[in-house]
């Protein structure tokens, strides 16, 4: 068996509810990026490491499953700062894509989504700026989670870019992805709002491979029942606007962030995160007002779409997972369709579930269903029914 190399950490046994619980009978591990009490968050970097102390307490979201009785056994390997969609680590190591070894993880929690994958945990927490819970999952073949954002407390979580960030999750089944759900997300987030039609954005499909694209829109056939579903136009430029929208303020407050830390300790990046540091220190002030405007915008149009029972349905990623090796110019064109995805619901705040249910060249790839913002329980409930529907039909 081929070590799977997801762990910082393990060989833990932390449980505070020995009995009792929603989630009492089940493992977790966290990214490496939440304060868990007597450990020391690396965020992927040992510069990090060797200049942040050890935390005297948990994060909420890591005391909430606690508290429901789970138990936690260690940490996960994740990028640096976080800060790209590839999960390959040149510190601490690349986990091994249970579902292919040869191809990468996914980013950037990406230890999170593998120790999931390869049974090692039942379910994890990562985070998800960017993808970087709803990539790795498409990539390992599991299932992920990215919630409205502030759903779920980011208390305890070193930060990427506040405005975007969200705690995610990954399982290996639907249910117990709502299971965890009924604990990290709100009373108020809670609403059972029944679905009527299903939105497939024109340009998601173009940007994708073409097997791809053909799978998802039998599959999506076979899942969606007797809903509509309704091809549509979001843009005129293959969401271009969305992913320029999104990496320019993505970036403008990642350099807001990082920068006294970055300029005060001259951190070792490898080289693509440090190019990317690097880009983020030419954003602008204008640069990111003109964006904040594009942004208003854009949460208009899909929360008009979405607010009456809509979901958005799109593949989770633009194709399977990338060759480790993979020429950094196709990794970089890749990454670019990977944004234009994976922005839709950072835009506009809304969550995001991908399932495990397309197979390209014996590989899988997601297929993602978006719904309006606090509809969260709802859509991890909708997840759940496709998948018991999937289990009837096998």
């Amino acid at each position: 068996m081929i070590e799977s190399r997801a762990f910082m950490q393990r060989g833990w046994n932390v449980k505070e509810n020995k009995s009792e619980g929603r989630v009492h009978t089940y493992t977790f591990a966290v990214k490496d990026v939440f304060t868990i009490q007597g450990h020391a968050s690396s965020a992927g970097n040992p510069d990090w490491l060797a200049t942040h102390e050890t935390a005297t307490t948990h994060a909420p979201a890591i005391r909430q499953l606690l508290h429901e009785g789970a138990t936690l056994v260690g940490a996960t390997i994740t990028d640096e700062l976080m800060f790209s969609l590839n999960g390959e680590n040149s510190h601490y190591g690349t986990p091994v894509n249970p579902v292919a070894n040869d191809r990468i993880p996914g980013g950037s929690s990406s230890g999170s989504a593998v120790a999931v994958a390869d049974g090692s945990v039942d379910f994890a927490l990562g985070t998800d700026t960017a993808g970087s819970v709803r990539i790795p999952a498409s990539y390992c073949g599991i299932y992920g989670f990215r919630p409205t954002h502030n759903a779920v407390s980011i208390e305890g979580v070193i930060p990427l870019a506040s405005r975007f960030d969200t705690v995610g999750w990954f399982a290996r089944s639907a249910s117990l992805l709502e299971k965890v759900g009924s604990v990290l997300l709100p009373e108020s987030d809670k609403h059972l709002t029944s679905f009527s039609t299903v939105y497939v954005p024109e340009e998601a499909l173009q940007l994708v491979q073409p097997k791809v694209a053909e799978a998802f829109l039998a599959e999506l056939k076979a899942m969606v029942g007797h809903l509509p579903i309704v091809s549509i136009r979001l843009t005129t430029d293959r969401l271009d606007t969305y992913m320029e929208t999104f990496r320019t303020l993505q970036g403008y407050q990642i350099w807001q962030t990082h920068r006294e830390w970055i300029e005060t300790h001259q951190p070792t990046f490898a080289d693509d995160i440090a190019t990317r540091f690097r880009w983020t220190s030419t954003i602008t002030e204008e640069d990111q007002k003109n964006a904040e405007k594009q942004v208003s915008t854009i949460k208009a149009q899909l929360q008009e779409l979405l607010q009456n029972g809509g979901l958005l349905a799109i593949p989770t990623s633009p194709d399977v997972a990338p060759k480790i090796g993979t020429d950094p110019s196709d990794l970089e064109a890749h990454r670019k369709n990977t944004f234009k995805l994976t922005a839709i619901s950072g835009l506009a705040e809304i969550p995001q579930v991908t399932i495990p249910c397309l197979t390209i060249h014996d590989l899988p790839v997601g297929l993602s269903f978006l719904a309006n913002k606090h509809n969260d329980l709802a859509l991890l409930q909708f997840a759940r029914s496709v998948q018991e529907k999937e289990e009837v039909l096998l």
